[in-house]
């Protein structure tokens, strides 16, 4: 009978405790090459069970310098947060020209790690 209960209460706290923060994670370049420089913002997106939703959900900012080959950010996480998330990252020079976008699945398991493909101009 204490086996059960224990099973119990360690049921209901397991997925609460799990529940991270912080989201933490670095941003790269395609193909490893060094960021350019620009401001790139990072966020978390919400995800409908049938496609992007497009519901932000926290945003951070960090500065490309032109010498960096990966930056790691940290966003925080309330308890809020829709189920399924995205982090999407977007580098734009001072004038607000779009230099480069990349993003990733979520996932409380494995480091987030987000590759920077050049837009298309």
């Amino acid at each position: 009978m204490l086996a059960a209960g224990a099973a119990t209460v360690a049921a209901f706290a397991g997925p609460a405790t799990a529940q991270p923060r912080y989201v933490r994670g670095a941003v790269s370049f395609e193909g490893g090459a060094v960021i350019p420089q620009g401001e790139i913002e990072i966020f978390l997106e919400g995800l409908a069970d049938d496609g992007p939703a497009g519901q932000e959900v926290t945003t951070t900012r960090a500065r490309g310098d032109g010498k960096s080959k990966e930056i790691e950010f940290v966003l925080p996480l309330d308890g809020t947060a829709p189920p399924r998330l995205e982090i999407v990252a977007r580098l734009e020079r001072a004038d607000g020209w779009l230099v480069a976008r990349g993003s990733a699945a979520y996932e409380t398991a494995a480091p987030i790690r987000v590759v920077l493909n050049p837009a298309m101009c």
